[in-house]
């Protein structure tokens, strides 16, 4: 394919063929630079040949799912077309809310905030003048509706340019809103129907690990039948999977349920409203954080009250059999069926040990800064597993054969800490096997490790010292930054920050399609990138565009983070160290991730800079730096800005 042999690519390649003719799972740590995409592909592309089902390629982030179907497949089947007996297919697959629906374009679903998209007359009557929308997200809008007219897949990817996450949830559906291929009247048109056809017609499919949480939790056939399938970013699976399978419940909630039914279903409500001032009123006064003991008393009450009332009303808004599709009722009775489910799911959450918190939205108050609403407003409880190990060997290892591969699988040399937390320890636990392929980079020689041991210890905000450090560095740089932070919020208010004071321009997760952002970043060697935990794995962007790597601080589990908490004290229960067990284990691989994004090819030359002076000022700083790939490390910001220059000058 014209690139160059390496030893730890054809080493992993052979573990995968013989994990699939054996039967036996594999977790393989491969280094950035191996080419580990390939080196599974190309298995599961021989073993798909002859198989009567498809090899499932599940990834963690949409951007390396699109690296591998836009980039990686291409390449691969072109270069294989002579050796392969057969024209193989390829298709992705990916959650409804990612597709155009048809349905809710033509009317079919309740209109979102129509002040928002258009001008508003003085009478309150909306008003289109001639030129179109007056408001940017009303322009983004009206395109969104001119591209589905012409677009072939629908898919929120192929928009380009992108646009904001609001102006796309106009015209998309969750899963749990969609009428579903029997009832919508847009079935044969549905781009996601339609996407999930040619998936269970493919001998590959390309999917994230949410669905593939779907699949192993829900049992819902959102995926094609499988018994073979690849994880990428397996170090992100446990997560990944128990943030989809975490649930919310509040007062409000239920009142918006009981609105829902009462305007679109034509039932009564009025004891489904009452559960809701019920659990309103038994939240009022609660701690936000984890609950220990889980609900008391009053709260059981106000939550058995809920899923009484919700039983009743999703009962009695049935449709009849001759009633017209109706999006809105759809909508409505997805709130019911999500009160029963979860209120239900709470009052069994000691018996499934299941982990209960309370929490209150953060709310930005002039001077101060986001800060937390008192106790006096109504909290929301959480609800998630304490441990996903049972749900992933029961629905995803049984019966079937599963790789996992990631540059961060393995803590030290030991795969023991992600094959426990998966469900490959303790009795009953299937047989799999470890490796490590190493990585053909010289780290030492191609990136240079700055710790701004100067800096304060971070706070809950982007200090102004942290600030002035990313602008000195980028300025440095001449741009080419990838700037990572631990929170989406900081990386706005970065952004806003840092424009007015920097040339190059800054772009920032969540102002258009990740894939979209990530093509301009690559494209323009000067513009900066600012973004989250999705950015901190699975961006792919060799060469002087991405010559300066910005982590804002130690990625650990925020201090009141419940369910971190909860497993901690799990761990210290059971004799453990559950501070090293859970954060410092966490912190130690999306630090390996994120200074990941570095160095891409044997060509990458540039600068990870970390500006969390703990790095090198604490006792776990060593432990968590052992993380890293070997770069040279300095803690002199002169000899850093004066490298920075230097690349920005060859650029």
């Amino acid at each position: 394919m014209g690139g160059t042999s390496r030893t730890g690519q054809q080493e992993m390649a052979k573990h995968v063929t013989d994990a699939f003719d054996t039967g036996r799972h594999l977790l393989v740590q491969a280094g950035t630079g191996t080419g580990k995409s390939l080196a599974y592909l190309v298995p599961a592309l021989a073993h798909a040949v002859n198989a009567d089902k498809p090899v499932i390629v599940s990834t963690a982030t949409l951007a390396l799912q699109s690296q591998i179907v836009n980039r990686d497949v291409p390449r691969l089947l072109e270069h294989l077309e002579d050796q392969l007996p057969r024209p193989m297919d390829v298709a992705i697959a990916k959650g409804r809310g990612n597709y155009v629906c048809k349905y809710k374009l033509g009317g079919g679903y309740p209109d979102e905030d129509e002040g928002a998209l258009f001008a508003l007359t003085e009478d309150g009557a909306s008003r289109q003048a001639a030129s179109g929308p007056t408001s940017s997200l009303g322009r983004q809008v009206v395109r969104l509706r001119e591209w589905a007219e012409e677009t072939e897949s629908g898919d929120r990817d192929d928009l380009r340019p992108g646009v904001s996450d609001l102006a796309w949830r106009q015209v998309s559906v969750s899963a749990r809103d969609c009428l579903g291929a029997q009832k919508c009247p847009m079935a044969e048109e549905c781009f996601s129907e339609m996407a999930r056809a040619r998936a269970a017609e493919s001998d590959v499919v390309i999917t994230n690990h949410a669905m593939l949480a779907v699949s192993a939790f829900e049992g819902l056939a959102v995926l094609p039948e499988f018994d073979t399938v690849i994880i990428d970013e397996a170090h992100e699976l446990q997560d990944r999977v128990t943030g989809s399978v975490t649930r919310d419940l509040s007062g409000g909630m239920v009142l918006s349920a009981a609105n829902a039914a009462r305007k679109h279903c034509k039932v009564n409500v009025e004891k489904l409203t009452q559960a809701g001032k019920s659990l309103d009123k038994s939240l009022t006064g609660v701690a936000a954080g984890l609950m220990p003991k889980g609900l008391n008393d009053v709260q059981s009450a106000a939550v058995q009250e809920v899923y009484d009332a919700a039983r009743v009303a999703m009962a009695d808004s049935k449709p009849e059999g001759n009633e017209p599709v109706d999006g809105a009722r759809q909508m409505a009775r997805s709130q019911l069926v999500y009160l029963v489910e979860q209120s239900g799911r709470l009052l069994e959450a000691a018996e499934e040990r299941e982990v209960v918190w309370a929490s209150r939205p953060g709310s930005f108050v002039p001077g101060q800064g986001y800060v937390q609403p008192d106790d006096s407003t109504p909290a929301t409880l959480y609800i998630a597993p304490l441990s996903v190990a049972g749900k992933l060997r029961e629905g995803l290892f049984d019966g079937r054969t599963v790789v996992l591969t990631s540059a961060t699988l393995a803590i030290g040399a030991a795969f023991e800490h992600v094959a426990g937390d998966l469900g490959l320890l303790g009795d009953g636990a299937p047989s799999w096997e470890g490796i490590d392929v190493g990585s053909p980079f010289d780290y030492p020689k191609q990136g240079m490790l700055y710790v701004a041991k100067h800096l304060p210890k971070p706070g809950r905000q982007v200090s102004a010292e942290a600030l002035d450090e990313i602008a000195d560095l980028i300025e440095a740089s001449d741009g080419g930054a990838l700037v990572l932070f631990s929170s989406k919020r900081a990386a706005e208010d970065a952004a806003e920050a840092l424009r007015p004071r920097l040339k190059p321009t800054i772009l920032c997760q969540g102002e258009s399609g990740m894939t979209a952002l990530v093509e301009q970043f690559g494209a323009e060697k000067d513009s900066c990138l600012f973004g989250t935990m999705t950015l901190w794995q699975g961006v792919d962007v060799p060469g002087p565009s991405c010559r300066l790597v910005i982590i804002d601080r130690i990625p650990f589990p925020r201090p009141d983070d419940p369910l971190s908490t909860a497993r901690s004290r799990d761990i210290a229960q059971r004799g453990g160290n559950g501070f090293m067990a859970v954060s410092a284990s966490h912190a130690a691989v999306r630090l390996a991730q994120g200074a990941g994004r570095l160095v891409r090819s044997t060509d990458d030359r540039g600068v990870v800079a970390v500006l969390d002076s703990r790095l090198a000022t604490e006792r776990y700083g060593g432990f968590l730096r052992s993380s890293l790939p070997p770069m040279w490390p300095t803690v002199d910001k002169k000899i850093v800005t004066g490298a920075l220059k230097r690349l920005g000058e060859t650029a």
